[in-house]
């Protein structure tokens, strides 16, 4: 069993991959931010797309996602604080060039009809 990639320190199985098949749904904002990383780090930009409200879904184009999903090796997640619907965070990574990356970011999530969504995030 493969650790998961969101840094849980619990395996692949039984942390994200279940919330990225769509057997079980993610309960908070920061299990789904989980999912969302575990989703750069597999290349799911399905997943990525399906997660993201409909209200600023037309901004995401799923080619661009996935090319930099896949461009890019994931090292590492790092949430630094969340609430009930935010969640700031760094994410490593290492570029085509195999240069160390972070990316860091506040993100807003939203509860709606079951489920939760980012909605938009603002990056430094």
């Amino acid at each position: 069993m493969t650790q998961c990639y969101c840094g849980s320190q619990v395996s692949f199985e039984k942390c994200c991959e279940p919330i990225l098949n769509g057997t079980q749904k993610a309960s908070t904002a920061e299990i789904l931010m989980r999912s969302r990383y575990s989703a750069y780090a597999t290349g799911n930009a399905d997943y990525l797309i399906e997660t993201t409200h409909p209200s600023t879904r037309k901004l995401y184009n799923k080619k661009d996602i996935l090319e930099w999903s896949l461009n890019n090796h994931w090292i590492k997640l790092e949430i630094l604080a969340s609430t009930e619907n935010t969640v700031t965070f760094n994410a490593y990574y290492l570029d085509s060039q195999l240069t160390a990356q972070k990316h860091y970011e506040h993100s807003l999530f939203m509860f709606e009809n079951g489920c939760w969504f980012y909605v938009e995030g603002t990056y430094q």
